[in-house]
């Protein structure tokens, strides 16, 4: 029995538009710096994400746009472009096959911006609702290589923050597979913004993360364990009605088991997602690498 290889994953019928693709909705005409944007690929918390190209060189890109002067003013305003650019370049710095590649950043018009490679697929979490859930040894598989790239990010003193599938692109016929938005979640480190927007999605977020303590890298490896949990079942592991609730559940609520949500899972998953989902960052796994080959134990049992 050989271990499950996502790059020889055959066509899936994902009924969503690539990325890359994703033409329905346009932008403004004009540029962001030298950029030429094209059209609009989609919208997050902060901003707006772009098809655009580079006259420079001839390079399309993705340009994902953080409006920090309608976020942001005063002091807050230089403290936010000062920590956009610090985190622009730490995550530049990142050269992993499963990490999106960052070209460049700048800013126009009060509008920050990040210049990425354009990537094919579409976001993980099309695959988390119970209709169109892959099959468990491939999304053990997945989340093992993620579990690798931030394994890389944290030995680069990088902690994402923001570990969901919406911060996931996934191409089936390629088996391509990146990791995007690293260092965007540090922007609020402060707080609110004027909008009252918080980076970050609550249902993933560490005890530690909600609670405003020291986020480490095991606060990832728990946000990545929530994503395989969703992945495997089509629901989150930790529910509430309202945000106190939620917020209660993920401090000191169990996850039902997932043997019950999703029977026949490899042997195992239950014990990796109560040390992986442990409220205490000192009882998870220590780190990526050792998140990876547990995941990869339980996917093929007998293989080291």
């Amino acid at each position: 029995m050989s271990r499950p290889a996502v790059d020889k994953l055959p066509a899936l019928e994902t009924g969503a538009h690539p990325i890359a693709t994703a033409a329905g909705r346009r932008a403004p005409p004009g540029r962001l710096g030298r950029y030429e944007v094209q059209h609009e690929l989609g919208r997050g918390a902060m901003g707006v994400v772009y098809r655009a190209r580079d006259p420079v060189i001839n390079r399309e890109v993705a340009l994902k746009t953080i409006p920090l002067a309608a976020e942001f003013e005063g002091h807050e305003l230089e403290e936010a472009r000062q920590k956009f650019f610090r985190e622009a370049e730490t995550a530049g710095r990142l050269s992993h096959p499963h990490i999106v590649t960052i070209f460049d950043a700048g800013e126009h018009d009060g509008t920050a911006y990040i210049a990425m490679e354009l990537l094919r697929g579409q976001h993980l979490v099309d695959f988390t609702s119970s209709a169109r859930l892959l099959p468990p040894a491939i999304a053990i598989e997945i989340v093992a290589r993620l579990a690798d790239a931030l394994h890389y990010a944290h030995r680069q003193g990088v902690v994402h923050r923001d570990v969901k599938p919406a911060n996931v692109m996934f191409d089936p016929p390629s088996g391509e597979l990146k990791i995007t938005d690293f260092g965007i979640a540090r922007l609020t480190d402060t707080g609110r913004t004027r909008t009252g927007i918080v980076l970050g999605t609550p249902s993933f977020m560490s005890p530690e993360q909600l609670q405003g303590r020291a986020v480490t890298g095991r606060s990832d490896l728990f946000s990545l364990a929530v994503t395989l949990f969703q992945l495997l079942t089509g629901q989150l592991p930790f529910r509430a009605d309202s945000m106190p609730g939620l917020m209660l559940a993920i401090a000191h609520g169990q996850p039902p088991p997932i043997g019950v949500i999703r029977p026949g899972l490899p042997k195992g998953m239950q014990g990796f997602f109560d040390r992986a989902l442990a409220k205490d960052p000192e009882e998870r796994h220590e780190s990526g690498a050792e998140f990876a080959i547990v995941l990869r134990d339980i996917n093929s049992p007998g293989l080291s």
